[in-house]
C-alpha cells in the first residue's frame, strides 16, 4: 500500500473524530467557516504531515496563497487537491451545513433554498457525496468500474465526466445479503437485465416491477436481484403474481427501509443506481449512530487511482 492509499472497509464507524468539543459538538462548526476549514483540514491531514497526493512524496514547499509543490513530480497542489470535497465550490461551512442537510434527507429543493445555492451546485456537491460513501464500501473497486458504468463520471480525481448510454445487455444487477443486523448489496458478476429476462421468461425467476425498479424472488444466497432499468426494456413482459417475493413475504427491514427512500429520488438512473444503493447500505448498517462526523470524513478522503492494480487509492 502506497503513503496515500485510501483505506478500505465495510461502512464501519471509527470509535473517535477530532469534532470540536463542545456542547454542540459538529453543529457548532456549521456558522464558523474558519472553524470549519480547521475541523476538515484535521480529517484530511490527521497527523498533521503534508505529502503529495499525486506522488506521495512527503517533502512539499509552501508556495504563496495556500499553495503546495512537491520536491519529487513537482505537482503544485492545495490542501484538499485530489479529494472528493475538491469536488464543488462550496466554502468549508458550507460542506458541513450540506452534510447535515444530507444526513436529515432533506430534498435538494430544500437544500439549495437553506443554502442559497444553485440546484446544479448543490446536486454535484451530494453526487461527491454519495461517490465518497461508495468508495468507503468494501466492493468499492468492482462498483467503480466499466461494469456498472460508474468510472465514466470520474476524470482523474474530477467528477466531470458523464453517464453512459446502457441497454438491456449492459445494465447491471445487484443482489441483497443480509448478515444478522447488517446488509450488503452486491453487484452480481456476469448478470444483466437481460439476464433476469431471460430467467424470467424461461426459469420463471419472479420479476417485480415498481416504476423503472425491477426485483426478483431469493436466488441462490441473495435474498433478491435488483437493477433500475430505463424506457428501452420490455417490462410488458413481466407476470403477474398472487404470491409476493420472498423479500416482501418476510418483511424485510432494510427493503422496506429502502423502498420508502427509493421512492423519493426523483428520476433516479440505471447509471447512478450504484450511488443510491449504497447510500441506503451505509445509512441502515448505521442507523443508529451519528454519520455527519463520518461523512465528513470520507469527503476529505483521496479519491481513488483507478489506474492502480488495487484500484482503491494513490
Amino acid at each position: 500500500m502506497s503513503t496515500t492509499q485510501m483505506p478500505m472497509n465495510v461502512h464501519a464507524i471509527p470509535s473517535s473524530l477530532c469534532v470540536p468539543d463542545t456542547p454542540d459538538g459538529f453543529a457548532s462548526l456549521l456558522g464558523d467557516d474558519d472553524k470549519a476549514r480547521d475541523y476538515l483540514l484535521s480529517l484530511a491531514w490527521p497527523t498533521g504531515d503534508t505529502f503529495c497526493p499525486r506522488c506521495g512524496h512527503r517533502k512539499v514547499y509552501t508556495l504563496s496563497g495556500e499553495r503546495l509543490r512537491c520536491a519529487s513530480c513537482k505537482y503544485t497542489f492545495q490542501p484538499f487537491s485530489g479529494r472528493w470535497i475538491n469536488n464543488g465550490a462550496l466554502s468549508p461551512s458550507e460542506w458541513l451545513r450540506l452534510v447535515s442537510l444530507f444526513v436529515d434527507e432533506c430534498s435538494v429543493h430544500r437544500m439549495k433554498e437553506q443554502l442559497s445555492l444553485s440546484y446544479n451546485t448543490v446536486y454535484k456537491a451530494l453526487t461527491a457525496i454519495r461517490f465518497a460513501i461508495l468508495a468507503h464500501a468494501i466492493d468499492a473497486r468492482a462498483l467503480i468500474s466499466p461494469a456498472t458504468g460508474l468510472d465514466s463520471y470520474l476524470k482523474g480525481n474530477r467528477l466531470t465526466g458523464g453517464p453512459r448510454e446502457m441497454r438491456m445487455d449492459t445494465i447491471p444487477v445487484y443482489g441483497i445479503l443480509r448478515r444478522d443486523d447488517l446488509v450488503f448489496i452486491d453487484l452480481v458478476p456476469g448478470f444483466h437485465a437481460e439476464t433476469l429476462f431471460h430467467f424470467h421468461m424461461n426459469f420463471h425467476l419472479k420479476l417485480i416491477r415498481t416504476g423503472n425498479l425491477v426485483y426478483t424472488d431469493r436466488y441462490k444466497e441473495y435474498d433478491a436481484l435488483l437493477f433500475c432499468g430505463n424506457d428501452s426494456l420490455p417490462y410488458e413482459i413481466i407476470r403477474r403474481y398472487d404470491e409476493p417475493p420472498h423479500i416482501d413475504a418476510v418483511s424485510d427491514d432494510f427493503w422496506e427501509y429502502a423502498q420508502q427512500r427509493i421512492k423519493r429520488f426523483r428520476g433516479i438512473s440505471c447509471q447512478r443506481f450504484p450511488l443510491y444503493l449504497k447510500e441506503l447500505e451505509f445509512r441502515f448498517n448505521n442507523r443508529d449512530k451519528s454519520i455527519a462526523e463520518i461523512i465528513a470524513a470520507y469527503l476529505c478522503a483521496l479519491v481513488p487511482d483507478l489506474d492502480e492494480p488495487t484500484g482503491v487509492g494513490r
